[in-house]
This record gives C-alpha cells, sequence and structure tokens, in this order.
C-alpha cells in the first residue's frame, strides 16, 4: 500500500472523526464509522486475507486510529500482539488411503484426507465404528462406552443422535472439535466420517483445501488428529463388508434418526500423507482505555471484532474480491468509533476497557482464541467480553438482538444501556443457526468469560425481517459485501452509543458479570475443560 493512500484515508476519517467529537450529532458519528468501513473494505485492501499485505494495511490502520484516539498499548509489541498461524496443505500426488484387509489392498476410491490431520508420513491403524460419534452427558448419549479406541480410527456418521436436548447443548457438542476432544479422551487417533445421507462422500486425497490452525499446540483442539477422513458411501460399504452390517443399513438409520451399531472394522486402514506447512505471521490489535478506580482498574472489560476476511476468491457476476465490508469491518469500524467516543467523552470508568481487533476469526476463531488463551492482561482480572461481528444496520435501529441474553448477568446489563436510548433487546431470532458460538465471543466463553454479542433485530413478517434474510442469502460471503451497499448511518451511530453505554455500565458496576444458574455456558466457569 502507498504511504500517501494511508496517509489520506487517515486524514479522511480523523476529518470527520474531529467533526463528530464536537457533539452527539448521529449523522456526523454514523459517516465517522463508515469511514472505517470504507477505508478496511476498499478494494486495495484486497479482502483482508490473514498472510496477506491487505490483512498487514487494515493492521496499521487500526494500530494508528488507537494511537490517535489516545488509548495505551496493550499488545506484547507496543499495540500488536503476534499470532502464528500453521498453514497445513496435502500434497495431492503423495496422498493416499487404502484398506488392508486379508493381506490385499483395496484402494477407497470416494475417501479424502484432510488436512486438519497431522499425518506427515505413512500409518496403519485399526478402525471402530462409533454411530454417530458422540458423547452427551445431558442425554445420558455415549456412543463409546463399553469400546476400545486406543489407537484406533473411530468412523462415524456426521448426524445428531436421536436424543433431545437444548440449542446450547446441540450447538457445542455438534462440532468437529467438541466431537475430536471426547474421541481424544477415549483414546482415538484419528477418524473418518460419513456423510448423512445417501450420494455424498469423500472428494479424493487431492480435492482436500488448506487448513490453518494456531502454532500453539496447546491452544489447539486438533492437536493429536493424526488423520481426519471423509469417507463415501462407496467406501463405507467396502469398509463394512463382512462386519453383519451394510452402508444401506446405516443410512436407513440415520434417515429415520434412529440409533446406530456400534461394532469393529475388519482389517486396517494404510494413510499416506505429505503435507506442506506454511508459518504464517499475524497480530491482533491491542489498546486499552484505562479505568480509575485503583480497586477494580486491574479488571478488564473487553470489546472485541474480526479483522480479517477472505480475501480473493471464486468469481461472482466477474468479482472476484471479498470485500468484507459488514463481515467484520463494520464490527472493526464499532470498535474503533466507541473507543473514540469512550475516550472524547471525558468520562472516566472504574474497570479498564481492552479493544481487540482480532486475526483470523474465518479461519476458525483463531485469533480470539489466541488472545483468550495467552490474553495480553491477566486472564483471571478478564470479567465480560462484548463482541461485534456483521451487526447488519441496514434499517432504523429500534430493537438489538442480543445473542446470549439469557445466559449471564449481562442481559440486564445491555436491556439497560438500550433502554437508555430507546432501544429494546430480543433474544436471537434464529437460534438454529448457533450463531453464539460461531464468532469471536465463543473463545471467551469456553475460558469461562461471559459475553455477547450482536445483529440489529427484527419483528416476525417485518419488512425488516426480509431486508437481514435477503442480505444473508445475496450478500453474505460475497463480493457484493462492498462499500457500495445502502447502510443506515444513523442507525449504526446509535448501535455505538448503545454499546459504549453497556461498556460504560459493565465497567462501572461493583459486582462482576455471572453466568445464570440455568445456564448451560455456565459449566465452563466452574472449571469443565473446553
Amino acid at each position: 500500500m502507498k504511504p500517501k493512500l494511508l496517509s489520506a484515508c487517515f486524514l479522511a476519517a480523523a476529518v470527520v472523526a474531529g467533526s463528530a467529537a464536537q457533539s452527539t450529532d448521529l449523522t456526523s458519528e454514523g459517516k465517522a464509522w463508515w469511514a472505517h468501513v470504507q477505508y478496511l473494505a476498499d478494494d486495495k485492501l484486497e479482502g483482508r486475507n490473514v498472510g496477506t499485505p491487505g490483512f498487514d494495511t487494515a493492521v496499521e490502520y487500526v494500530e494508528g486510529q488507537f494511537k490517535a484516539i489516545g488509548l495505551k498499548p496493550m499488545g506484547v509489541n507496543g499495540f500488536r500482539q503476534p499470532v502464528k498461524l500453521d498453514s497445513r496443505t496435502l500434497v495431492r500426488e503423495q496422498s493416499s488411503l487404502t484398506l488392508v484387509r486379508d493381506g490385499k489392498e483395496v484402494p477407497l476410491s470416494d475417501a479424502g484426507l484432510n488436512a486438519r490431520g497431522e499425518l506427515d508420513g505413512a500409518m496403519e491403524a485399526p478402525m471402530v465404528f462409533v454411530g454417530y460419534g458422540m458423547s452427551i452427558p445431558e442425554a445420558n448419549w455415549d456412543d463409546f462406552k463399553g469400546l476400545d479406541l486406543r489407537g484406533k480410527i473411530a468412523v462415524y456418521v456426521n448426524a445428531f443422535p436421536p436424543v433431545t436436548v437444548s440449542d446450547n447443548v446441540k450447538s457445542h457438542v455438534n462440532t468437529a472439535d467438541e466431537r475430536w476432544l471426547a474421541l481424544k479422551r477415549a483414546g482415538a487417533i484419528g477418524v473418518a466420517t460419513i456423510p448423512p445421507g445417501v450420494g455424498g462422500g469423500g472428494q479424493g486425497a487431492t480435492a482436500a483445501p488448506p487448513v490453518v490452525t494456531l502454532l500453539d499446540r496447546e491452544l489447539v483442539d486438533a492437536a493429536g488428529e493424526i488423520v481426519a477422513i471423509s469417507l463415501g458411501w462407496r467406501s463405507v460399504a467396502t469398509l463394512l463388508e463382512g462386519s453383519g452390517h451394510t452402508a444401506d443399513e446405516i443410512a436407513q438409520l440415520t434417515g429415520a434418526n434412529k440409533p446406530l451399531p456400534r461394532f469393529a472394522i475388519s482389517g486396517t486402514l494404510k494413510a499416506r500423507a505429505a503435507l506442506k506447512r506454511e508459518t504464517i505471521d499475524s497480530t491482533n490489535v491491542v489498546g486499552v482505555f484505562e479505568g480509575s478506580d485503583p480497586a477494580l482498574k486491574s479488571e478488564y472489560v473487553i470489546m472485541t471484532a474480526h479483522l480479517d476476511h477472505v480475501g480473493i476468491g471464486r468469481a461472482v457476476n466477474g468479482d472476484s474480491l471479498y470485500n468484507g465490508a459488514m463481515d467484520d469491518a463494520s464490527g472493526v469500524a464499532a470498535v474503533i468509533e466507541t473507543a473514540r467516543l469512550l475516550k472524547a467523552s471525558g468520562v472516566k470508568t472504574k474497570r479498564s476497557v481492552v479493544f481487540v481487533a482480532v486475526t483470523a476469526e474465518e479461519k476458525g476463531l483463531l485469533g480470539s482464541r489466541y488472545f483468550a488463551g495467552r490474553p495480553t492482561v491477566p486472564f483471571k482480572q478478564i470479567v465480560a467480553d462484548i463482541n461485534l461481528d456483521m451487526f447488519l444496520p441496514l434499517y432504523a435501529l429500534k430493537v438489538i438482538e442480543v445473542q446470549g441474553l439469557a445466559e449471564s448477568s449481562l442481559g440486564e446489563s445491555v436491556r439497560a444501556a438500550a433502554k437508555t436510548l430507546g432501544v429494546d433487546v430480543q433474544t436471537d431470532r434464529e437460534p438454529e443457526q448457533n450463531r453464539f458460538i460461531r464468532s469471536d465471543q465463543y473463545s471467551f466463553i469456553r475460558q469461562g468469560v461471559p459475553a455477547l454479542a450482536f445483529k440489529f433485530g427484527y419483528e416476525f413478517g417485518s419488512p425488516e425481517e426480509t431486508i437481514r434474510k435477503n442480505w444473508v442469502r445475496d450478500v453474505y460471503h460475497k463480493p457484493s459485501d462492498d462499500p457500495n451497499q445502502p447502510v443506515n448511518l444513523e442507525a449504526a451511530a446509535t448501535f455505538n452509543r448503545v454499546i459504549m453505554t453497556l461498556l460504560q455500565r459493565v465497567a462501572n458496576e461493583t459486582a462482576r458479570p455471572t453466568w445464570n444458574a440455568d445456564s448451560f455456558f455456565k459449566r465452563f466457569a466452574n472449571g469443565v475443560r473446553p
């Protein structure tokens, strides 16, 4: 990025921000917020993918804004917290899967290795079919009970078992990481997954995309997963020969949501993989608004948003650049503007407020996981996380959708904050989307820290519902998520004011936020290993 462009954009944002600081005019504040979005989502940043010059330019911009606002640097190197990522790609010509049975090797034509597995060489191991591959204590369900999985590959159908649990339990356990953690505790060394239905399956070892994880293995849930394999139904039929079970039987039971058998598979799976590995140097940007109370200033309220997007990808209508304006330049812009408003207000808070633009959310919440696992402030002094990811100011702000509203005492704090600006709050309109565990707040939740995330709300059947759902259908993770789309600037400014008020309330309340007694996520605060 040419220094001339960077200076010009800094100046544009500073001019608008300076005018807004003199008043509470929502139009000016909205323009200041939008100036940051326009910069971060400009074509010249090429979608801010981690490991690219565009992402590095975005880091420079946020760092410059934090400095201009007067935040205190709270990274490792000034405002920066280095985050090293491990990118793994299978070398297709040197990767293969075969079934070894009765002294013969049978190729598995529609099975594929995934670079999530750590194998770089050759291995051979027995297999066990473990049904749905889940252990859910809340439902008294354990697919591993009575099975010896030590040193073996667990084969399971990637579907949810026939049990009734809350949305939160289902969301949490129904992920590749949680399945693997349970299997690892049972002794497994790898997984082979079967699609939930006839006709799908693996695409062969040649088609697996790169996988990016944290280089710090202590923070990687998938650590120890030697092989990760996707099986097509032709391969399933081959594996089940002689077991007394068939692929059709498994497909029919899964389709009917019935219990599945569990049994050893005859033969062994032989895998060969070659990995091309690359270390990506990335960055979280961290600044702090210091608290004023001698007894509480060493406690911290965290505000997060992710700085990365997906870069350049498949062309849509001739456009292959994924700018990521709403996802999540909008959230980072709100972090900057909230910090500026807080600083410009002259108001003091008892606790300190830490503003963090995190990296690699699109790769699996990696930047926030790193910060939560290796925070630049004492972890036990972190009291809450307020996360913004694609909050979608597409229409007037009448109601805020709060993910996690009923989970902790933060729910009452946000109700009070929103009320001061005439805004109502509501719970997640689409809980089946599992959004509470799909963005950076979940990195803090899994460490026991109460958290909230937000969207512009809507009433069912309203024009606002249509606008939001059309946006998700037509713009989400597409090149059209760029600075040319219409947004409501005054609504965005009001939203930022609500978030600033919430941060002030949480930072000033004497008691720390706590999980509600009936919250599923309370277990993490009680020491349950995530």
